[in-house]
């Protein structure tokens, strides 16, 4: 294969579609994977949010959710703000309810 020719740009023309059958990552998939480049433990991580080694491991297991508070808590720790761990954690919970929550019964409205 001649890799001179291949462009390095992502082409703009092609949208990024997520695969809808594909469970969105839970927001501690994405803290274990920085806590790999950071060098701290888990419990000192934890300590440094001001909450249990409990609570995070919770968190990191993908058992507990990131509330709102986790979210400004991680935000300020990694420097991103609390938005992308909101959005992360709403996106895995929109997925779940949509396959779980039995809306069948509930009809679809129109406004005028």
């Amino acid at each position: 294969m001649n890799f001179e020719k291949l462009d390095p740009k992502p082409r703009a023309d092609i949208p990024a579609k997520a695969d809808p059958d594909r469970c969105p990552s839970h927001p501690g998939e994405l803290i274990a994977d920085l806590l790999e480049d950071t060098r701290h433990s888990k419990m000192a991580v934890a300590e440094m949010l001001g909450i249990s080694r409990q609570q995070f491991h919770s968190v990191l297991a993908g058992r507990k959710p990131v509330t709102p508070d986790m979210a400004a808590r991680l935000g300020k720790l990694f420097g991103n703000g609390p938005g992308l761990w909101l959005r992360m954690q709403a996106n895995f919970d929109a997925w779940h309810a949509a396959r779980e929550v039995d809306v069948s019964a509930i009809p679809t409205i129109q406004a005028a």
